[in-house]
């Protein structure tokens, strides 16, 4: 029955690339979906970008266990932030601004908005650099859960997952892999809240679960009774600077922000908002609060010898096949879009930002696109081989690195984006700045972190830190800086006054 499911879902992921071919005839249809996408399929392609195998196998299960059911607030600013907020903060300026300059990447958009080629091609190195790991780290939630349901090599998932994957994107671009995300998001709803209400029931239901917690102790992590089912927790500083790396940070997220570029229209800001919001506070919250019951299987677990990614399979382990059939296409839901939107990101601002006119002279639309799909082979193949590096040698190394990527790209292009949007006097040296600051500081925290302040020197403080940081850096850099061209800045935001007419159910006449 699980192959059956699993040969089904694959089916149909290839079937709706095929279908979409027709919409990746140029390179605005491949990487934007012609910017035609509706409210759903942009609301689900960016719930499901934002959450993969990382946060249902990694996080849920890590932070659960060290907060307890309070992990559930991390799930929450998801939804407040990095949705909600986001989509009224970014959504419409993003859509306007970036299609009145004509970009379809990120560094494009700090390339034109500056008149910067150098800021355009480093955007892109950086995205270059960071994305992979991160990209890579996708397979890994997986590992345990295949292990677990069927008598497979993970080798042979890893594999599946890229090939599948290539072949949908390939063939449909953009708008394939929003029709997938929709499909896959629904089937993340759905499994998020059928796994809940089976795991809760098999500890006697919500309040006997609840009580169970609260009669957990761990002398090692708080002396405080009942901490565990604690409305913050045993570590609320440490546990805010989750939420704010986890949800802040999607608002730097060139995968993510990317998004926002495709929207049809006002309409669609509108809904995606509201369907977005709801979509992150089901799967997010959820997940974190089925991670924060972790400790009720203390038992079956041993975090020490098998680490924090054991958590969430051990408490799946022993339901039915029908349930671990749906557990596991749920976590290669989630990570599968995830890789697909992470892919298109990068192939496409590798192409278009960094090879373009740089190394590859007078590119015709046809050879623009070849190369992305070809580059889309690329990364999706060096993503597999890392995650099978790791997978056959544990090489911590790259483990690490992939934890970075995140605070990485969130520090150094959440603070100029969003300036970027909104203050004219921003300047290209603050973003020059930016970009050194949030790399910079996320490699000395890998490589050297003695040498950071103590609060720093874990990857989700100093992730979270660097994000904050930069906020304060860019005005600051850009008031003792150059200022930009007049001429430049008001062409820029002269898109935001256009007068646009409206049916009168939108907005009332004189």
């Amino acid at each position: 029955m699980k192959i059956l499911i699993l040969v089904l879902y694959f089916a149909v992921l290839i079937g709706i690339g095929l279908y979409c071919r027709k919409h990746a005839t140029n390179v605005n249809g491949f990487v934007l979906g012609g910017r035609s996408v509706g409210p759903w399929l942009t609301a689900f392609a960016y719930g499901t970008s934002y959450f993969s195998a990382v946060v249902f196998v990694g996080y849920a299960g890590q932070f659960g266990w060290k907060y307890g059911i309070a992990a559930t607030w991390a799930g929450i600013g998801n939804a407040i932030i990095g949705s909600l907020l986001a989509w009224v903060v970014l959504g419409r300026r993003t859509r306007i601004m970036t299609q009145h300059l004509n970009s379809a990447t990120m560094p494009q958009f700090f390339g034109e908005r500056f008149a910067s080629k150098p800021l355009k091609i480093i955007a892109s190195v950086i995205i270059f650099i960071f994305l992979i790991p991160y990209t890579a780290s996708l397979y890994n939630g997986l590992s345990r859960l295949f292990g677990m349901a069927f008598d497979i090599d993970y080798s042979v998932c890893i594999v599946l997952m890229a090939v599948l994957t290539a072949i949908y994107v390939i063939a449909g671009g953009y708008m394939a892999t929003a029709i997938n995300d929709f499909i896959q998001g629904i089937i993340m709803l759905v499994g998020i809240v059928v796994i809940i209400a089976a795991i809760i029931n098999s500890k006697g239901g919500f309040m006997e679960a609840y009580k169970g917690l609260a009669q957990v102790s761990d002398t090692a992590v708080s002396n405080a009774p009942g901490v565990f089912a604690s409305f913050f927790g045993p570590d609320p500083l440490n546990l805010l600077f989750v939420v704010i790396l986890t949800s802040l940070g999607t608002w730097g997220l060139p995968q993510m922000v990317q998004k926002f570029y495709a929207i049809k229209d006002e309409g669609a800001i509108q809904k995606g908002t509201i369907i977005s919001t709801v979509f992150a506070l089901v799967v997010a919250g959820g997940c974190y609060f089925l991670g924060g019951f972790g400790r009720l299987f203390s038992g079956q677990v041993d975090v020490a010898k098998n680490g924090y990614d054991s958590i969430i399979p051990t408490m799946l382990q022993n339901l039915g096949p029908a349930l671990i059939a749906l557990v596991v296409i749920l976590v290669l839901s989630a990570s599968m879009s995830t890789l697909s939107s992470l892919v298109i990101a990068s192939s496409s601002t590798l192409t278009i930002d960094f090879l373009k006119d740089n190394f590859i002279k007078k590119m015709s639309e046809k050879k623009l696109l070849l190369m992305i799909r070809v580059l889309v082979v690329v990364f999706i193949a060096i993503s597999a081989v890392i995650a099978l590096v790791q997978y056959k040698s544990n090489i911590t190394f790259i483990a690490q690195l992939m934890g970075i990527s995140w605070g990485a790209l969130a520090g150094s292009f959440l603070a100029p984006f969003l300036y970027s949007l909104y203050w004219k006097k921003t300047t290209k040296a603050a973003c020059y700045v930016s970009f050194a600051f949030g790399s910079v500081i996320m490699i000395v925290d890998m490589v050297i972190p003695d040498i950071l302040p103590k609060i720093m020197r874990s990857p989700i403080n100093c992730g979270a830190i660097a994000m904050l940081l930069g906020l304060l850096i860019v005005p600051v850099v850009s008031l003792f800086t150059p200022k930009p061209e007049k001429a430049l800045v008001e062409n820029t935001f002269a898109c935001y006054d256009k007068t646009t007419l409206v049916a009168q159910k939108t907005a009332l006449g004189k």
